[in-house]
């Protein structure tokens, strides 16, 4: 009776569960793993390091809302992986991570890279196991699947000791279990849904925030079709943007902390109360106010904040609920005043944007080259924006108009996430135009992803804000100079023509769209160097506000 590895059968659970493409860093156990993945036709992307293998997956799931899969060795190989992880776990991206580990037979004697991976990885996931016994690898991958994507989605970790990828098993004893699907929705209490509806009723300033509970419930189009009915105004948290075309005419992006400062009544619906809406709490919220609180994960229902109409439910579900229970109930003549306000104080706003954007002052004002990248992105175009300065300039400036569209650093401010970002995002969909605008300090994190792309041609367009150092170098009111900031002004573009991509270096404004245009022309993966103002510094709220 023929008998296949326990590498061979973890390979054939990850097909089973659909996975046609992988990102990881050879090494040992898992190498026959991934030989074995790639003989099924799944596509495997190398990358240059783990962290970044973990990242691209983050990238990958959020654009497709599949499980993305990341793979790396025994010990180092493994906790290189953690960052990535923990990233998706505070992004709450359903990651499903492997790891290689020491044989199970030699665990607790100090063995080549013997490090305890799972009680590592429980912290950062939603469910970490290791695997004993290779008859049950089909098991146990299938509820790896089932715990990242079943109510708030999240990473999860599968722990591989050599030994047991090595064990030989009957073939005809191996059984799949069916590929993951996603679990029924979960409609809200109606009596809370009724309730909702008639507090925003005697609302005079509501808001609606969407989160990216929205966006995994695949629940745009219910987002956008609950704003249009009501004539509420919208937000959404910075990586859900784009749920309804940021130039619709309830999208008052400019006024968004008016909008928040003076709201009476928020719905906020797939998003948590935490440091990125500052907890829900005074002063970017007004003490008074009336909160309407939508969330797969009920243990968010009142964390941080007293929420007035807590819904536990599918955020999808909710807001098809939200809309039915409105219909004749809301009239959005009712906020006119409301959105009429938001609405000059957002034109305002724009106008004073659009003139810092229009500057020809050399250095570059980051602004000018915010600009610049917003003119020559198609309106569908995927952004993933990473730095500090250049994150900050680009959230102000460049609008999304695609759900699924916007990555950043999200909840976690990992830096590095960019380059590693646009490749998982140009793999799940290569043929949108991909293009990633950096730091110069945050592209050196995971630079050599340059590689990964050039060798695997992937066709992902970088652009570098490359102001010469960490942050601005604008006067800091300690006694002390700004410890390690200065960086210089590294030549990316040549760095990136000797791996064999496209390399353009850019130091006046109207060089700048002639250098995306070659980029994008070339047909490769390419990085624009934009030599930016140094002392330029955008407003954003002082780390220690985040802690408030």
């Amino acid at each position: 009776m023929a008998t296949i590895t326990g590498s061979e059968v973890l390979a054939q659970a990850l097909g089973a569960q659909g996975v046609d493409t992988l990102f990881y860093l050879m090494g040992g156990p898992m190498l026959e793993t991934e030989a074995a993945c790639i003989q099924l036709g799944i596509r495997a992307i190398d990358t240059r390091h783990e962290q970044a293998a973990a990242l691209a997956a983050h990238a990958w799931t959020r654009v497709t809302r599949r499980p993305g899969v990341c793979m790396g060795c025994s010990g180092p190989g493994t906790t290189n992986l953690v960052t990535g992880v923990a990233n998706a776990f505070a992004d709450a991206a359903p990651v499903v991570a492997i790891g290689g580990s020491s044989p199970r037979v030699f665990l607790g004697m100090e063995a080549f890279q013997e490090i305890d991976q799972v009680a590592i990885m429980r912290p950062v996931t939603k469910w970490a196991e290791r695997i004993y016994d290779a008859r049950r690898i089909p098991e146990l991958v299938a509820t790896a699947f089932r715990q990242a994507t079943t109510g708030r989605p999240g990473p999860v970790y599968l722990d591989l000791p050599g030994d047991t990828l090595g064990e030989k098993v009957e073939a005809e004893s191996v059984v799949q279990p069916p590929a993951w699907r996603p679990a029924p929705r979960t409609l809200g209490d109606p009596g809370a849904v009724r309730e909702a509806v008639a507090l925003l009723a005697r609302a005079e300033r509501p808001v609606i925030l969407g989160g990216s509970g929205v966006w995994w419930s695949d629940g745009a189009a219910a987002f956008r079709a609950l704003v249009e009915a009501t004539g509420i105004p919208f937000y959404t948290t910075p990586i859900s943007r784009g749920l309804i075309p940021e130039d619709h005419a309830l999208a008052f992006l400019n006024a968004r902390s008016k909008a928040f400062a003076e709201a009476d009544v928020v719905v906020a619906v797939g998003t948590r109360f935490n440091w990125m809406v500052q907890f829900g709490r005074p002063p970017r919220f007004a003490a008074d106010l009336k909160v309407i609180h939508v969330d797969i994960d009920p243990t968010q229902l009142g964390h941080n904040r007293a929420v007035d109409v807590p819904i536990a439910g599918d955020a999808r579900a909710v807001l098809e609920q939200l809309h039915a229970e409105a219909e004749g109930k809301l009239d959005p003549r009712r906020w006119a005043a409301w959105t009429g306000k938001l609405r000059a104080l957002d034109a305002e706003k724009s106008a004073e944007v659009d003139r810092a954007m229009s500057s020809d002052a050399t250095p570059i004002h980051p602004l000018r080259l915010c600009k610049e990248v917003r003119d020559f992105l198609r309106r569908d175009a995927i952004l993933v924006v990473d730095g500090q300065e250049i994150l900050n300039y680009g959230r102000q400036a460049i609008p999304t108009f695609v759900a699924g569209h916007r990555l950043n650093s999200g909840a976690f401010g990992c830096m590095g996430v960019g380059l590693p970002f646009g490749v998982g995002a140009k793999v799940a969909r290569p043929d949108a135009q991909v293009v990633v605008l950096h730091g110069d300090g945050s592209y050196g994190l995971n630079a050599m992803e340059i590689d990964t792309a050039v060798r695997h041609g992937i066709p992902v367009l970088v652009v570098i804000s490359n102001n010469g150092g960490w942050t601005a170098d604008a006067p800091w009111t300690r006694p002390l100079p700004k410890p390690g900031r200065n960086l210089g002004h590294t030549r990316y573009d040549k760095v990136a023509q000797e791996l064999g991509a496209h390399g353009e270096y850019v130091e006046k404004p109207h060089e700048i769209r002639p250098a995306l245009e070659r980029a994008w022309a070339s047909g490769r993966p390419a990085v624009v160097n934009v030599i930016t103002d140094g002392k330029a510094r955008a407003q954003t709220v002082r780390f220690s506000a985040y802690q408030t």
